[in-house]
């Protein structure tokens, strides 16, 4: 009587883990959509760069998701603070004109520039001119 229920038992514990395992399985495709209107918050410069910026934080809340992939509009006189890099970032320049600073050095950045800051590096970026700075960030991130 006790093996069959240990046989039962360990039948029924199989079945569930088995279920769980299915259950917690990607389903293969899909696609998520949004659009910057739908993401948009205002927010202060990060890294205390000060000034007002628009943050549009895509993919924020899509499950298992291992990259930020981010626009931000830095407002004239806005800025990210200097800060040390702790992963590969990418910045892309979309429009306007900023100036970054990496590991001391500045330099001035455009559309269509594009900066790799690697861990252990410090850097910012501050708006310049009268017209917003956009640009995209990317960097890995530990999956949720």
């Amino acid at each position: 009587m006790r093996m069959r229920r240990a046989v039962v038992l360990g039948a029924i514990m199989f079945g569930a883990g088995w279920t769980l395992a299915a259950a917690q399985k990607p389903e293969p495709g899909g696609y998520i959509l949004e659009h910057d209107a739908d993401v948009a918050a205002a927010e202060p410069g990060t890294h205390n760069g000060g000034g007002q910026t628009i943050g549009y934080s895509f993919f924020k809340k899509a499950p298992r998701l291992g990259l930020v992939f981010r626009k931000r509009a830095l407002k004239p006189g806005s800025g990210i603070g200097y800060h040390e890099q702790k992963e590969d970032e990418i910045y892309y320049v979309l429009s306007g004109r900023g100036s970054m600073t990496i590991d001391g050095k500045s330099f001035e950045v455009g559309p269509g520039t594009a900066v790799l800051t690697r861990p252990g590096s410090s850097h910012g970026l501050k708006q310049v001119g009268a017209e917003d700075l956009v640009i995209m960030i990317n960097y890995e991130q530990k999956v949720q």
